[in-house]
């Protein structure tokens, strides 16, 4: 699902957007993943650690021995560092009100997001030529051929 350190940097944006406790950001990715995916407790968690120990989050105790994690200055400043990243990520999650419908299959959900993910790197290249638009929409147009006949 991520490439190596995607998810981390994805949970300090999380948690930059505000604090946030371990089981809310499991909670989280997995809605804005349309339920294709939820990280577990043995990846979050010493994801949440080391981004602690790195010194982009604090930690703070709260009632019944919950932590919640506050992003660093030294945090922020490396979202705004890797603020292309981040966002790339943050839209590569699939939001409640634009997403599939709720119970569409992983493997289709990840489908849709790498379609979308092509796309947008592609386009954000540049101005592409007539030709190249033209394979594009052609290559697009024969996936939801198929979709329909499948």
């Amino acid at each position: 699902m991520f490439d190596y350190g995607e998810l981390r940097l994805l949970i300090l944006a999380m948690i930059g957007e505000r604090p946030r406790h371990g089981y809310e950001l499991i909670k989280v990715i997995e809605e804005r993943f349309g339920g294709s995916y939820t990280p577990s407790p043995g990846v979050i968690y010493p994801t949440l650690s080391w981004l602690v120990d790195i010194g982009y989050t604090d930690v703070t105790a709260e009632d019944a021995g919950r932590k919640r994690y506050q992003i660093t200055p030294e945090g922020e400043a490396f979202l705004i560092a890797n603020r292309v990243a981040a966002d790339a990520l943050l839209s590569r999650t699939v939001s409640t009100r634009g997403g599939p419908p709720p119970g569409t299959p992983a493997p289709v959900v990840r489908s849709m997001e790498n379609l979308n993910l092509a796309l947008r790197m592609r386009l954000g290249q540049g101005p592409a030529d007539a030709d190249a638009l033209e394979r594009i929409a052609a290559a697009i147009d024969a996936a939801a051929r198929a979709v329909e006949r499948a």
